[in-house]
């Protein structure tokens, strides 16, 4: 219906900014503290003052809703200053911060492409001394209960496999504000219409296609498709179902796979029935396509929840569902979002792990889920009370089984493969190229950083 095209409202200040998941275990866990909570100093660095940089997100905004900072400086008599910032200016702020002989940073959130640059790097502490320290360490942290593959994706680095646990890997941040992805629809149009929720990638076009043809004013999945970061995270989103990777075993590019061509003619496929503009849709965009009814489905990113569910920023918050990743080849998705980590040059380190505990403990999660948080242990995950009052926790549970640890390659050298591959990835989208001229003319440029880097000899 091409009427559709003449209008759509997009209100990015109701949007809570958001960016950018599971699997896996670690090699080695810290060990459980097993001291009464009660004789744990909390005040052992009272007087301190702790530099927390984080980005404006949907889990750190409801951690700042929540009270818990200052809940934290009641409680330990350090104090908490803020440096909130959009997350694609924290890393170069960060690098900066921490190639100094000591630097303003204690406590630091990092988007899980720059957890190996940091820890190969030395620019953050391995954290297993600091859980074996009885003095630092909280009795009843619970450890083991943070979601394994979270644990994985965002703090585990170094060792064989560089990004993933395994012989050598060692413990350097913990998840907060980490995500895996999963579907959210419209209830109301998917009973009216009559429109199965998709289990596979078939039945996921059909949906999207039945949205737009047949309901007035709605189109089908929003989607983010802008030049860069946001094109490789949506291509990666459906190649890992479509059995498509970054590299091979030896390290070989294979973004010219036909499954990785696939994904991408899916993504075309899903500009066609979705919200005009589309292709240059950052993740706000996506957002506020879904919050604002314009668009019926939403496949990404689970930290969406929270938006989804607030009558504050959505006009359909009473009207959504949730269910898991359409299959195509597999059932996997995504893996990443923030986790938390203590620069090496830290002028605080000590108090700085007291407030990265704070933060992650059970009795902290809940309240930062209640402010519109994402859970990141597995006891909030299957608590029934709480699935009651959060439904999506059930898809969550069921979803994190199949969430892929190696969704990207986190090499040091991401950053700037992760551009290539988006520049690539727009052009097939907006039809500069073809989806197989686009990803074959990218595959030098990918290989030369690699063999620049020394995992490819020539």
């Amino acid at each position: 219906m091409n009427s559709k095209r003449l209008f759509l409202f997009v209100s990015l200040l109701l949007v809570a900014t958001a960016i950018v998941f599971a699997g896996g275990q670690r090699e080695a866990a810290p060990a459980a503290p097993t001291a009464p909570t009660d004789e744990f100093d909390w005040r052992r660095y009272a007087g301190t003052t702790v530099v927390f940089n984080f980005p404006n997100h949907v889990h750190y905004n409801a951690m700042m809703e929540a009270g818990v900072i200052q809940e934290f400086e009641e409680l330990t008599g350090i104090t908490v200053e803020v440096d909130r910032m959009q997350y694609l200016n924290m890393h170069d702020s960060q690098v900066l911060e921490m190639s100094r002989a000591q630097g303003d940073y204690d406590l630091i959130s990092m988007v899980v492409m720059w957890k190996a640059e940091y820890a190969l790097g030395g620019m953050i502490q391995p954290l297993q001394p600091f859980f074996d320290n009885p003095a630092l360490a909280v009795p009843g942290y619970d450890f083991d209960d943070l979601v394994p593959g979270y644990v994985e994706v965002t703090g585990i680095a170094g060792g064989d496999y560089i990004y993933r646990d395994g012989p050598g890997a060692e413990l350097f941040g913990v998840p907060f504000g980490a995500e895996t992805s999963f579907l959210v629809y419209r209830t109301d149009i998917f009973d009216e219409y009559n429109i199965p929720v998709p289990q596979t990638y078939d039945e996921l076009t059909e949906a999207a296609r039945r949205v737009y043809e047949e309901v007035p004013g709605v189109y089908g999945l929003t989607m983010r498709a802008a030049s860069g970061h946001h094109a490789t995270h949506a291509w990666l989103l459906h190649a890992s179902p479509f059995g498509a990777r970054v590299f091979d075993d030896n390290w070989e590019p294979v973004v010219n796979s036909p499954e990785a061509i696939e994904a991408i003619e899916f993504m075309k496929t899903m500009l066609e029935y979705g919200p005009p503009g589309m292709v240059g849709f950052t993740q706000d965009e996506e957002f506020a396509a879904f919050l604002q009814g314009d668009a019926a489905i939403y496949l990404d990113a689970s930290v969406f929840a929270g938006p989804a569910k607030n009558p504050r920023v959505s006009t359909v918050y009473d009207r959504i569902g949730f269910g898991l990743h359409p299959s195509a080849r597999t059932p996997l998705s995504q893996t990443g979002g923030f986790g938390i980590a203590i620069p090496a040059n830290s002028r605080n380190p000590e108090a700085a792990f007291l407030l990265m505990q704070f933060l992650t403990m059970k009795e902290t999660e809940e309240k930062i889920i209640r402010a519109g948080g994402a859970p990141f242990r597995m006891s909030s995950l299957n608590n029934p009370a709480l699935q009651a009052e959060y439904p999506e926790f059930v898809v969550l549970a069921e979803q994190l089984k199949v969430a892929n640890p190696d969704w990207r390659p986190i090499i040091p050298e991401w950053g700037e493969i992760n551009n290539m591959l988006g520049i690539a990835i727009n052009q097939a989208l907006t039809g500069d190229k073809t989806p197989q001229q686009a990803m074959d003319d990218v595959m030098g440029p990918i290989r030369q950083v690699m063999v620049r880097a020394g995992y490819l000899s020539r």
